[in-house]
């Protein structure tokens, strides 16, 4: 395939693949970005201020790796700083998505992170999904915000307050992770609602890592701390508590501390308390 046939078909799928993230409600307007590398020093990119349901593939606008506009075109996206990012820091990708899905975001909003492995399908799609801490839009503080969970190796991420970051060998594989983070997202919305979930025990979370890396899936480091739920190795704890030793053993901590205070704040002789 020619360099122009490539050109040609990467802004078409740019463009179907802005069209299904409108029509599933990731994105709203103007909302989101999206881009793919073109050979190694170039890349394409949604532009400024356009609707991602009705893009033309003329629209599209290409930029060097700097994220200067290369030949006529309009403005790239005001996040571009966040996918040359992406694409300085992991080399394995080739496309990146940046949505806002609505589960996905509200559970952001009250503090819920994704990073609790309850649901086997994306703990084996994804590991993981860590939320980055908020940080303002179209700033250089967002891709400050995502550098370290990038060299964890994660595909898929939330954007406190914001939005979602999903990363592919292609951009169906990029929108595909997409899919599944809010689908767990939606999920874990809905159950919240009805009580509090149970994370997957931590040897099931092992079990399904040993699966993915012998199936090939991508997958962050071994050692990660992207999630900050557990302080353990990916996937081996997974809950914001981590599992149900982790929990218990918090409880006996929490109850030797109260006595020790008690114990502490005791008048002698006092046998009132």
């Amino acid at each position: 395939m020619s360099t122009t046939d490539q050109e040609h078909r990467l802004r078409a799928e740019l463009v179907e693949t802005g069209r299904r993230l409108y029509e599933h409600s990731f994105v709203s307007g103007t909302d989101g970005n999206l881009s793919v590398r073109l050979g190694p020093d170039l890349m394409l990119t949604t532009p400024s201020g356009v609707h991602k349901g009705t893009m033309r593939p003329e629209e599209i606008v290409t930029c060097d790796l700097s994220g200067r506009a290369v030949g006529d075109g309009g403005r790239p996206s005001s996040e571009i700083r966040m996918h040359l990012l992406v694409y300085e820091a992991r080399p394995d990708v080739a496309a990146a998505i940046h949505a806002h899905p609505v589960h996905a975001v509200a559970l952001s909003l009250v503090g819920v992170s994704l990073a609790e492995c309850l649901l086997p399908e994306p703990a084996l799609a994804l590991g993981a999904i860590p939320t980055a801490p908020y940080a303002t839009p179209t700033t250089e503080d967002v891709p400050e915000s995502i550098r370290d969970l990038l060299a964890c190796g994660t595909n898929a991420l939330v954007l406190a307050r914001h939005g979602t970051l999903t990363l592919g060998r292609s951009l169906e594989e990029a929108y595909v992770r997409l899919e599944t983070l809010e689908h767990a997202a939606r999920i874990t919305a809905v159950a919240r609602s009805m009580g509090v979930p149970t994370p997957l025990p931590a040897r099931e979370v092992e079990r399904i890592e040993r699966i993915a890396r012998g199936l090939g899936v991508a997958r962050p480091a071994p050692q990660c701390s992207q999630c900050g739920t557990c302080g353990q190795p990916a996937g081996a704890g997974g809950g914001a508590l981590g599992g149900s030793d982790t929990r218990e053993h918090l409880v006996r901590e929490l109850t030797d501390a109260v006595l020790r205070r008690l114990s502490h704040d005791r008048v002698p002789g006092d046998t009132s308390r």
